[in-house]
């Protein structure tokens, strides 16, 4: 009923940028959190940023001053600015919210497929 579309993954050199996006569709009533999660091989998925309707972020300690979340209410969207790229951001980049779904009560956790990010040394 709700389905989150990741785009803007890819390759790119160390000290690049790349910008992701993530658009929600479907049976939306509301949004509450959109975010960005990242795993890489052989690493448990960890949180890279979130952001609440209210503007309040959270970034992991590994991308402050690197990455900027940011988002469209109007468009459903977030999106993820990232510069100063290193190897080890190399993971697939997952999209996620919490959404209350039209005609029902409560927020629930909702997940993109992912979109791979590489960055080369």
């Amino acid at each position: 009923q709700v389905q989150l579309a990741e785009s803007g993954g890819g390759l790119v050199q160390f000290g690049g940028s790349l910008r992701l996006s993530c658009a929600a569709s479907g049976s939306i009533s509301t949004i509450s959190d959109m975010g960005w999660y990242r795993q890489a091989p052989g690493k448990q998925r960890e949180l890279v940023a979130t952001l609440t309707n209210g503007g309040s972020t959270n970034y992991a300690d590994s991308v402050k001053g690197r990455f900027t979340i940011s988002r469209d209410n109007a468009k459903n969207t977030v999106y993820l600015q990232m510069n100063s790229l290193k190897p080890e951001d190399t993971a697939v980049y997952y999209c996620h919210s919490t959404t209350t779904v039209r005609g029902t009560l409560g927020g629930y956790d909702h997940w993109g497929r992912g979109t791979q990010v590489t960055v080369s040394s």
